[in-house]
């Protein structure tokens, strides 16, 4: 319990602050525990900050498999590419409340930890939403008779959009960015595909 409870803190206090920013005694500080706890479970912060990454992915994977699991009831291959996204817009508050950015960019700036290999953790997470989204949209396109091109340029471009709107908020202040952004996303991906509105 003390392993979450530190790696809890740790992840609150580096979104917020970056990693190299956040010391080891800000963190043991919000947590309430002492070094020796925390070298029980960590060798050092470089470490923690592999834990931090593996735990948000597998966390961001397990958000991808759980919209697929959602909208796997969706019979037209189009609708499906839209309730997908529907499923992240409808929740958009919830993420937002939870944090007030992305781990990814505070890992992917820090050079320890992009070459020390924690950095392709996030490569994984990447391209596990992009071969899903891909197969979503080529069944989709496929259902339409369309040609979209490179969908998994596309589909990169639905990863983009959560990042970009994780920017948007943070920059602006305005967490209601994120459910925007997804919205007018989903409407972009409708009129591609051809698929009914849902507002």
């Amino acid at each position: 319990m003390n392993r979450e409870r530190i790696l809890d803190a740790a992840q609150h206090l580096v979104i917020e602050n970056g990693f190299a920013a956040t010391s080891l005694d800000q963190i043991l500080t919000q947590v309430g525990t002492s070094k020796g706890a925390f070298f029980h479970h960590f060798d050092s912060k470089l470490a923690l900050g592999r834990a931090l990454t593996e735990r948000y992915v597998a966390a961001d994977v397990g958000q991808l498999r759980w919209a697929l699991e959602e909208t796997a009831g969706v019979e037209d291959p189009a609708e499906r590419v839209s309730a997908f996204i529907r499923c992240f817009e409808d929740s958009a508050e919830e993420v937002m409340s939870e944090q007030s950015n992305c781990l990814y960019i505070a890992v992917l700036t820090e050079q320890q930890l992009v070459s020390n290999g924690t950095a392709d953790l996030i490569t994984q997470a990447i391209e596990a939403w992009r071969t899903e989204i891909a197969a979503l949209l080529d069944a989709a396109a496929e259902s339409r008779g369309l040609d979209l091109g490179d969908t998994s340029a596309l589909a990169d471009h639905v990863f983009v959009t959560f990042e970009g709107a994780f920017l948007l908020c943070r920059s602006t202040g305005r967490p209601d960015h994120m459910r925007t952004q997804l919205g007018v996303l989903r409407r972009m991906l409708e009129a591609m595909l051809g698929s009914p509105a849902s507002g």
